[in-house]
């Protein structure tokens, strides 16, 4: 399966289980086990975060939510953040300017028996391990963005859900499965409280008078 570095930094707010919203970057040691857990994609095996670095990538990860939420317009957006944004300017500026901080070149890999892959190698690495960090995430989100993935990107609409996905198939509406049964579960019982509230007048309102069914 495919691996979005920009979005696995988006869903980063999650639903806690209980009806709130979590943070999995809400601390500094949040932010080290996140990298350590991409080591490989981020090439941050011994990274150790602090303070500064955790709030440099809550900035970019606020750019990102900010973006996706454009990418799924029309739609709603997550509902988490839905209604504090950055404009759009900002959040462009904000993704742009951290790409910047750390300067690349393109690398071509084409081993014996498999297709030719490409990379980014920092040029030279930067010392700074947040700036690689940033940069990184950065660039990712860049990627993602401007390509083919994003009309495949959507706000999950279950109950409680704030998580962004990509589509596997044309007719998934929900992130994973237990999100539909939630969603189903919801239209279940809204179904069936309309029709319990549903009042004899509604009823014999909605019934055919005798008129009607003489003609």
């Amino acid at each position: 399966m495919d691996r979005y570095l920009a979005l696995e930094l988006a869903v980063t707010i999650r639903h806690d289980g209980q009806g709130g919203v979590a943070d999995d970057l809400e601390t500094v040691q949040g932010l080290t086990d996140w990298v350590r857990d991409r080591a490989e994609l981020l090439d941050a095996r011994d990274f150790v975060a602090d303070e500064a670095s955790r709030v440099a990538v809550v900035a970019i990860r606020q750019g990102v939510r900010a973006l996706f939420a454009r990418a799924v317009s029309p739609a709603p957006p997550s509902p988490a953040d839905a209604h504090r944004l950055l404009p759009l300017d900002q959040a462009l500026t904000r993704i742009n300017a951290a790409a910047a901080l750390q300067p690349v070149t393109p690398l071509l890999d084409w081993p014996a028996d498999t297709a030719p892959t490409s990379m980014l190698l920092p040029t030279p690495p930067d010392p700074d391990a947040a700036v690689r960090l940033t940069a990184a995430l950065a660039r990712a989100a860049i990627e993602f963005l401007s390509g083919p993935q994003r009309e495949r990107l959507h706000a999950c609409t279950a109950p409680r859900c704030v998580r962004y996905f990509i589509k596997e198939h044309g007719r998934q509406e929900w992130c994973k499965p237990s999100c539909g049964n939630r969603a189903r579960a919801a239209r279940h019982y809204q179904r069936r409280r309309a029709a319990l509230e549903e009042t004899p007048q509604t009823r014999l309102d909605a019934a055919p008078s005798v008129a009607d069914q003489s003609r």
